[in-house]
């Protein structure tokens, strides 16, 4: 009985680890590495520095990633991309199904990238679930993360899009005149 506990114990505090580190935290600054785009550019988080940065982990097997891309595509739309860049990560899935899918979505105004097999995209953020959804302040750290949500968090998103984007994008530094050093 006593071993069983021990072992009980032991594995909750195995769960209770495991799930404290499921995702990137609040405040820390995301992996700069999120794929190619369509032409073969790299896609740096830091090259978006000063927008609110979306990046959702999707795949052509999970149906509501499906519904989502197009909405938040429309979201691009509206924003526009001087203060928003949404990027859509295929991730977990077959290359030909996402080319597919980037195929029949060109008109979709957004950046769409693949992880590939070995997922070097998708491992910094230990994705356990799709849909998976990174929100990224204009400072360049992850403001909120979204895991294994539906449409019932729709309103959250929004709303938090625009609270960050309602934000001042940080000022780029000046340059300061030398002053002599004071005898």
């Amino acid at each position: 009985m006593r071993r069983s506990i021990r072992s009980t114990l032991a594995a909750l505090a195995l769960v209770t680890a495991t799930l404290g580190h499921a995702h990137p935290e609040v405040g820390a600054i995301p992996s700069d590495d999120l794929g190619h785009d369509r032409d073969g550019h790299d896609v740096r988080v830091s090259s978006l520095h000063g927008k609110v940065v979306i990046v959702s982990f999707w795949a052509s097997w999970c149906g509501y990633c499906r519904k989502e891309l197009p909405v938040l595509a429309a979201l691009q739309k509206l924003k526009g991309t001087t203060d928003l860049q949404v990027v859509g990560v295929n991730h977990d899935d077959d290359y030909a199904a996402f080319k597919d899918l980037r195929n029949r979505w060109k008109n979709l105004d957004i950046i769409l990238t693949y992880d590939p097999p070995d997922g070097r995209i998708g491992k910094p953020y230990d994705i356990k679930s799709l849909p998976f959804m990174v929100m990224i302040g204009r400072d360049g750290r992850i403001a909120h993360v979204y895991t294994g949500y539906d449409e019932n968090m729709l309103d959250t998103i929004m709303s938090d899009v625009d609270d960050l984007l309602a934000q001042p994008a940080p000022r780029a530094p000046t340059a300061t005149a030398s002053q002599p050093a004071s005898s």
